[in-house]
């Protein structure tokens, strides 16, 4: 917290705001929900007539048996990172972003307008397209933050349906011949396609069929993740935007603009999706065209990879490793006679055993702390006014019974002490305090 600049009341702001669940709890938990969901998936591939041996066989070998099936599941992970870390950056300000999917799309048109129609030399033209994509995608999300800002339209729901908008001018964009249709050859049929972007605007890959192959989107990707994740750790920004997430009203009595810093952020959100869509256009994932369903459905797996990594961005790229896996050998599993739909069942299946674990233990943490009795509380006395002259236990209180008299025993005033003042309302509010004290007591 030094590095952040926060004083003592803001750490201990953070801590009252952001409590939560034994780690080891959750970890046993998940462990158990995992074997379930692996369990009930191997029994919906054997109701469907497939082996699960055979199915996880054929899973393994499409997507780590080789050199070759690790780099197809490594291009996967890339988009997929980059989806997952900026909605992290979009839930920590919370401003839900879920329109990924659209997103992606609006990246990838910005990325080939600008490749098709600029002829730029050199590597120049790579990064422009890469700029391009993230910059027309974050305006895309901003839309929907300037609607939740003048307008109060929900940013879950304008984000959703922007997505629906985004697809339809995809579909636009690559049917009319003046935008981005593909150039008639001849007498061919045109296809709902884009010319592919040239040479110098695609990402390279390190190594060559058929050793593994690491493209340079992969090392953006995580380099963006790292990054992403000390900002969001250990700089004001990151705090601020932290807090504005877990409670609002308390960020805005701080002073951090609430409605600029989650716009900002769900922009961000919006741009590295645009950055996601620009991979698939520039990496040897896709044909390097843009086409209306070039997403494959990144933008909703990139959202699910935030959701079982909890929001962290570094704990999304083990994740998108997983969800990679997954993606590419689905495609084997049709050998096995199994639907590839099933390889979406067992991803939902785990992301419920990584989701719901937490949930379900805080739930049950709250239950049994409210069933608990409230625990008794002491009375505080207050001490008395210092004084020389002895206290008159017989001294009623305003506003009540008469107190009982004191006594044969009590006391005498020895000669030295000085009669108490019968009117003295300080010494009748300290009598009656240790009149109910007395009687609380018995």
């Amino acid at each position: 917290m030094a590095t952040l600049g926060i004083d003592g009341t803001g750490q201990r702001l953070l801590r009252r705001l952001n409590p939560g669940p034994g780690g080891w709890q959750v970890g046993l938990a998940t462990v158990a929900t995992i074997g379930v969901a692996l369990g009930l998936s191997a029994l919906l591939i054997a109701v469907t007539g497939g082996s699960p041996t055979a199915s996880t066989k054929a899973l393994y070998q499409g997507s780590m048996a080789s050199p070759a099936a690790w780099s197809t599941s490594l291009l996967y992970v890339a988009p997929l990172l980059l989806v997952a870390v900026g909605a992290c950056v979009s839930a920590r300000s919370g401003f839900f972003n879920i329109g990924q999917e659209g997103q992606v799309l609006i990246g990838a048109l910005a990325g080939a307008w600008v490749g098709l129609r600029l002829a730029v030399p050199g590597p120049l033209l790579l990064v422009l397209v890469l700029l391009a994509s993230v910059v027309g995608a974050g305006v895309w999300a901003g839309l929907s933050a300037l609607m939740y800002r003048f307008r109060g339209v929900n940013v879950v729901v304008s984000t959703m349906l922007m997505t629906f908008l985004a697809q339809q001018l995809i579909s636009f964009a690559v049917n009319t011949p003046w935008l981005l249709q593909e150039s008639r050859l001849g007498r061919g049929t045109l296809s709902p396609q884009s010319n592919p972007v040239p040479e110098n605007a695609r990402l390279t890959s390190l190594g060559e069929y058929p050793n593994l192959q690491l493209n340079g989107g992969l090392v953006l990707a995580v380099v963006v993740a790292v990054v992403l994740a000390l900002v969001m750790a250990r700089t004001r920004w990151g705090f601020r935007l932290k807090m504005v997430g877990l409670n609002p009203a308390a960020a805005r009595h701080a002073g951090v603009r609430v409605g600029a810093l989650g716009g900002i952020a769900l922009a961000i959100s919006g741009a590295l999706a645009g950055l996601a869509g620009a991979l698939l256009l520039t990496s040897p994932v896709g044909t390097n065209r843009l086409q209306p369903g070039m997403s494959l459905n990144i933008g909703w797996d990139g959202l699910l990879v935030a959701l079982v990594a909890r929001n962290n961005p570094l704990l999304a790229i083990p994740v998108a490793v997983l969800f990679g896996v997954l993606r590419a050998g689905g495609s084997f599993l049709a050998a096995t006679g199994v639907p590839s739909f099933l390889v979406d069942v067992v991803k939902a299946l785990l992301v419920l055993a990584f989701v719901a674990p937490p949930v379900v233990i805080g739930m049950l943490r709250r239950r049994r702390l409210a069933d608990q009795p409230a625990a008794p509380t002491t009375p505080t006395v207050p001490p008395a006014a210092a004084s020389t002259d002895p206290v008159d236990m017989s001294a009623p209180v305003a506003g009540s019974a008469p107190a009982a008299p004191a006594p044969s025993t009590a006391p005498v005033p020895g000669p030295r002490t000085t009669a108490p003042r019968p009117g003295d309302p300080g010494d009748a509010g300290t009598a009656g305090t240790k009149d109910a004290m007395e009687g609380r007591l018995a």
